[in-house]
């Protein structure tokens, strides 16, 4: 099993995020940590991501209600750890579905369930009926769930391949959300609108690092490198961003 704390600490990190199955299966039951009681106590912030295979806004039965079933279990267990935040992308529906269903299968997942933590809808860089891939679903979304006060995760890479300027992006989103929880700073390897989520290292992909500086900075959120390269890789983008924010 993955050692969160030994992995943050090799890259000189100050949070965390790890996931707690496999973030490509249908594990709805969540393993107890060995290492819970040190994570809790740890002091270093965590955040769970869940599952990309939950997708609560699906019109397929076998997947939204298994789904709606695995994120209360991630949720709980996340929480058990202390964590700030449980991650889950926005999901998507087939093609010719109507977003209004996807919607309304979000209201009814925040409407059936209690949280012990905040849920943070992540925008997703791919598909033509995602919930969460441009502003406008985003803001639609927001005014069926807002009543229930989730919160938002902001991947620069997605939000770059999944074709919105970057320019001015925080105030965009907070304008739609009301906060931004977390960003997640990732260069992107593939073109503006391409669809693609694929991460690369700050400067080495194609979105300006001052651009992604900028978004880091407006947002004044935790902030979350998911870069590849390992502990190299990333402990370089940690100190970059920390070498070009303000102190």
């Amino acid at each position: 099993m993955l050692n969160p704390l030994k992995e943050v600490q090799a890259r000189s990190g100050d949070l965390m995020q790890f996931f707690l199955t496999d973030p490509q299966g249908w594990q709805k039951s969540v393993p107890v940590r060995e290492d819970a009681a040190t994570l809790r106590d740890c002091g270093i912030g965590i955040y769970i991501h869940a599952p990309y295979t939950i997708n609560v806004a699906t019109l397929n039965n076998r997947i939204r209600i298994p789904s709606r079933q695995m994120l209360d279990q991630q949720a709980s267990a996340a929480a058990a750890l202390g964590a700030r935040g449980l991650v889950v992308h926005g999901g998507h529906l087939g093609k010719g579905d109507d977003p209004e269903k996807g919607f309304d299968n979000w209201r009814k997942t925040f409407e059936r369930a209690d949280f012990p933590l905040p849920i943070l809808i992540e925008n997703t860089a791919g598909g033509d009926n995602a919930m969460g891939r441009r502003l406008d679903r985003l803001a639609r979304l927001w005014d069926v769930i807002g009543r229930y006060d989730p919160g938002f995760c902001l991947d620069t890479c997605h939000f770059h391949a999944g074709g919105e300027d970057l320019t001015g992006i925080v105030d965009r989103v907070k304008a739609i959300t009301g906060r931004v929880d977390l960003v997640h700073a990732n260069d992107s390897r593939d073109a503006f609108g391409s669809g693609a989520d694929r991460h690369a290292n700050i400067g080495a992909g194609q979105i300006e690092p001052e651009a992604i500086v900028a978004i880091v900075a407006a947002a004044g959120a935790d902030v979350i490198v998911e870069t590849p390269g390992d502990v190299d890789g990333q402990s370089a983008d940690i100190a970059y961003l920390r070498s070009h924010l303000p102190a």
